[in-house]
């Protein structure tokens, strides 16, 4: 089964597939597949990149989510936590947070276990850091719009659920959540496209997104303008491609919005 999955991804490949870019008018450049070229191992590269970004945004905007209710909580201290979270986050370079997530974490997991007794080196995996620390840094930032959107709905929306019989958990998925993903919708749809940039950090700790690709196949052929313009484009694809799916899925809630 996962042998026909692969061949079946293999084959949809929009790069180095049967009828992927590079396949069709790379042949006999520097990006054609295969051994003669550097295209399977930047189409590797923007599986990477387009992977991290997707494993990204749930865990942020989920921590996003929670932020965003906590920062309207009664409880002074907890307000306090929120901001104190988003400020730092947001105030720091992406670059260094991801450093302090990965070799911070290192040196937590390396103490710890120094301290039960093992000795051996431990390493945390490249993707799995650069996704915590991207999804923290997302969060920083998609809790405050969330936060605004909550804020734009009445609090009629929540009497109304109550009137209704309606504990506050269903109120909240029944009435608030379409509203408020509606409300959000152009905020998040930027934080996307910024992350889907952000990605590029994770290629100073080795992890083979396109930067590090095309950064690799520029040193080795001493091409370097032309592979970094492959990464540009590259970027730049995604995003339009991004703003073009984004914006059919805005258009659609707001035509659902209409209709009631």
């Amino acid at each position: 089964m996962s042998g026909f999955f692969s061949a079946l991804f293999g084959a949809l490949d929009p790069l180095c597939g049967p009828v992927g870019i590079f396949s069709l008018f790379g042949s006999g450049t520097l990006v054609a597949c295969g051994e003669a070229g550097w295209g399977d191992e930047i189409a590797f590269g923007v599986k990477v990149t387009i992977s991290l970004a997707l494993a990204t945004v749930p865990v942020g905007l989920f921590l996003g989510f929670l932020i965003a209710l906590a920062a309207q909580s009664e409880d002074k201290l907890l307000r306090l936590a929120t901001g104190i979270y988003t400020t730092i986050f947001r105030g720091l370079p992406e670059l260094l947070t991801l450093f302090i997530v990965y070799y911070g974490l290192q040196i937590l997991i390396q103490s710890v276990l120094a301290w039960l007794g093992y000795e051996g080196r431990v390493e945390i995996n490249a993707f799995l850091a650069g996704m915590v620390a991207l999804a923290v840094v997302f969060s920083s930032y998609s809790s405050e719009v969330l936060l605004s959107a909550f804020r734009a709905i009445p609090r009629g929306q929540y009497e109304a659920g109550d009137a209704l019989g309606l504990h506050r958990g269903r109120t909240m998925r029944l009435i608030v959540l379409p509203q408020l993903i509606r409300i959000a919708l152009p905020g998040l749809t930027n934080l996307w496209l910024i992350l889907l940039k952000d990605t590029s950090y994770v290629s100073v700790i080795g992890l083979a997104d396109i930067v590090r690709q095309t950064g690799i196949a520029a040193r080795v052929s001493k091409e370097a303008f032309f592979f970094y313009f492959i990464a540009c484009l590259l970027y730049l694809i995604l995003a339009m491609i991004s703003s073009f799916g984004l914006g059919f899925v805005e258009r659609w809630a707001k035509r659902a919005e209409t209709a009631r």
